[in-house]
């Protein structure tokens, strides 16, 4: 009876530890009426009301560490479990930089000495951003570091869009107001490169307003299309000439008409083996998963094993990255009014487990492809930058650290597939997925008819991808009035499609003029067959199930 009127009690002090918990976070950090929920689960990335959090805590427990929790357990504070002192809550950094950092990179604390090898410049680096997060902005200062400063600054000029000198001019006078402001940047540039140093760079390279060519590489100063010949900036309304003569001169600033954002794949393949829990699971599919013959993950499919038995010497390295790529086209003002869309390019790490590898946090924003229409089978102008990224990953690999092991390997990385809905298939692939051949699976061999009254298309073949002896390849009736005892048609390999694309010339831009050729189902011959490895590809391009399911089933 004694034990449980203590377990009692201490259940009551429990719930009243987490009713003065949700009490404060509702009142400082609630959006409406919800509030990040810090249970072990969710961990501060879905958002609830009070009561599903209340019952979130009660059920899953909360992620030690969270800031302004007390367990109210007898003796017991969650303290014992974190680097910060509950009791001086109200000085310590509550803008949780060292949790963003953390989240991502476990183990960047740890130190060095005499074990494995010293940690490359990349890595080095990154480490002392890590410390710069432990720096007080200035003397005294216990509510927000340098790091988080600099990032919380930077989100500002983002979402108000202020320009680089009036943000420069804001960091001048937070130096005239500050006691010591020795920590704070002297000019936008400089905070700039910290933040970049970070990873959250990303580089924005101009394109051509008609899809026809980047202004990249050997065209970076180009000032026109080589192809349209269309001017690199927009046009803007000139004042009259008399009232420009009258006038100093002014330096005219120019605005693209198209920017590519591109956010470079390469440091952040590097950042996950700064993490020596990532780089575990990094390994996850060669070293923990089951081998039971059963399809849980693409690495249990016959694609990834034919992949790796032609290239042995990538296989051998578990950690060598093997990604995905998906991407569709969405309306980014949410509005059915405006018809808009951009096309995010997504890369998926198929390394990780089947139940981390498709969560917000492990999916890699590769690039941003700007409206206001989709670029059609012109994404190919737009993937060259990540793509070239790909070759030099797969040719040359990357000297990355790996924090387990306390080592530097040489990385290397593939893009084996992509995934799709059926229009971006055909935009990804290259194969039409409209009209005579519209089947990338039946190819040359699509039972294709034409309905004259309506204009329309219609495919009956689907029988041929039955059992020999299924009895409806005989069912005459209930069909188009024949039997159907074709065989299923082998799918097209990837030397065969080398081969037949072999001399296919590209042409890209919307204004170039579309040739229809009513036997050829190829629009273009795909970037992605520049890959070394992507003839070798046994699955080269799924389809989204999402589509599957509503449409085609």
């Amino acid at each position: 009876m004694s034990s449980w009127t203590n377990f009692l009690q201490s259940s009551n002090e429990y719930e009243k530890g987490m009713e003065d918990y949700l009490d404060k976070a509702f009142s400082t950090q609630a959006i409406g009426d919800q509030i990040t929920c810090p249970c072990k689960v969710c961990y501060h990335r879905f958002w609830h009301r009070r009561e599903t959090v209340f019952n979130h805590l009660i059920v899953n427990g909360i992620e030690p560490g969270t800031e302004g929790w007390h367990c109210y357990e007898k003796g017991m504070s969650s303290t014992s479990n974190t680097k910060r002192n509950v009791e001086d809550n109200t000085s310590d950094m509550y803008d949780d930089i060292e949790r963003f950092i953390y989240d991502v990179h476990r183990d960047v604390a740890e130190r060095y000495e005499e074990v494995g090898d010293e940690p490359n410049d990349e890595a080095k680096k990154f480490y002392k951003l890590v410390e710069d997060g432990k720096q007080e902005l200035y003397p005294g200062c216990k509510k927000i570091s340098k790091l988080s400063f600099l990032i919380h600054f930077y989100l500002l000029k983002c979402i108000h869009g202020l320009t680089n000198v009036s943000t420069s001019d804001i960091l001048d006078f937070i130096r005239e107001v500050l006691p010591d402001a020795s920590k704070v940047p002297n000019s936008f540039n400089e905070a700039k490169k910290l933040i970049k140093d970070l990873g959250l760079h990303y580089d924005k390279i101009d394109a051509c307003r008609n899809d026809c060519m980047l202004y990249w590489k050997e065209h970076e100063a180009a000032t026109s299309c080589h192809v349209c010949h269309a001017s690199r900036w927009k046009e803007t309304q000139t004042e009259n000439q008399d009232d420009i003569s009258n006038q100093p001169s002014k330096k005219v600033h120019n605005v693209p008409a198209k920017v590519l954002w591109h956010f470079p794949l390469k440091p952040r393949l590097q950042r996950l083996y700064m993490c020596s829990e990532t780089t575990e699971l990094l390994k996850w599919h060669d070293e923990e998963r089951d081998k039971d013959k059963l399809l849980r993950h693409p690495a249990d499919g016959e694609a990834w094993k034919e992949f790796d038995l032609k290239y042995p010497n990538f296989a051998k390295e578990a950690r060598n990255v093997r990604l995905g790529l998906a991407s569709d086209g969405f309306n980014p003002f949410r509005t059915m009014s405006t018809q808009h869309s951009t096309w995010p390019v997504v890369l998926i790490n198929y390394n990780l487990p089947p139940w981390l590898c498709m969560k917000p946090e492990f999916l890699m924003l590769s690039l941003l492809i700007p409206g206001p229409t989709s670029p059609g089978k012109d994404i190919d102008v737009y993937l060259q930058p990540l793509v070239q990224e790909l070759k030099d990953l797969w040719e040359y690999g990357l000297d990355t650290y790996d924090t387990k092991k306390r080592q530097t390997f040489k990385m290397h990385a593939a893009l084996p597939s992509t995934t799709s809905d059926f229009p971006g298939y055909a935009m990804l692939s290259g194969w039409s997925t409209k009209g005579k051949f519209a089947c990338p699976y039946c190819h040359y061999e699509t039972d294709h008819h034409h309905l004259n009254n309506s204009n329309k298309s219609f495919y009956c073949a689907h029988r041929r991808w039955l059992d020999e002896n299924n009895p409806w390849r005989h069912d005459m009736k209930s069909f188009n009035g024949e039997k159907d005892e074709r065989t299923t048609p082998n799918p097209l390999t990837g030397t065969q499609i080398s081969s037949l694309l072999e001399i296919w010339e590209n042409k890209f831009g919307k204004l170039q003029t579309k040739k229809k050729y009513p036997d050829c189902p190829w629009t273009k011959s795909s970037i992605f067959h520049t890959l070394p490895y992507w003839k070798d590809c046994g699955c080269r391009h799924h389809l989204d199930v999402m589509h599957i399911e509503k449409k085609y089933m």
